[in-house]
């Protein structure tokens, strides 16, 4: 079932694009293909089937989308296994480690021996 959702949104995604491609927002494209007297469909009417197959094909793919999103059971799951979640929690408590000095503390060098003052 997910599979067929995803190939059916797929092909939806490149008849949108090809719709896209289409259309010229100057009203060229294909609608000026069709500008003579003896067409079937008129200028206007060729943009308004694209616009609409656009829409169509756009909320289509929404829909889809969230139906595909619903559908997946793989999510985030609560886990029922006792032995997995006390693993979780030991891993999660900090360790208690001996008290050393952290090791962002600059080390204490001595003192370079400084020669005697001259009298």
């Amino acid at each position: 079932m997910y599979l067929v959702l995803i190939i059916i949104t797929i092909i939806l995604c490149v008849l949108l694009g090809l719709i896209v491609l289409i259309q010229n927002p100057k009203g060229g494209g294909l609608a000026s293909n069709f500008s003579g007297s003896s067409q079937l469909m008129g200028v206007q009417k060729t943009g308004d089937f694209l616009e609409k197959g656009t829409w169509v094909l756009a909320i289509s793919i929404m829909v889809l989308s969230l139906i595909i999103n619903v559908s997946v059971k793989g999510g985030a799951q609560k886990s029922d296994d006792p032995q997995l979640m006390e693993q979780i929690k030991k891993a999660s408590k900090p360790s208690a480690a001996p008290a050393t000095a952290p090791l962002n503390t600059p080390a204490t060098t001595p003192a370079p021996a400084q020669p005697a003052p001259k009298k």
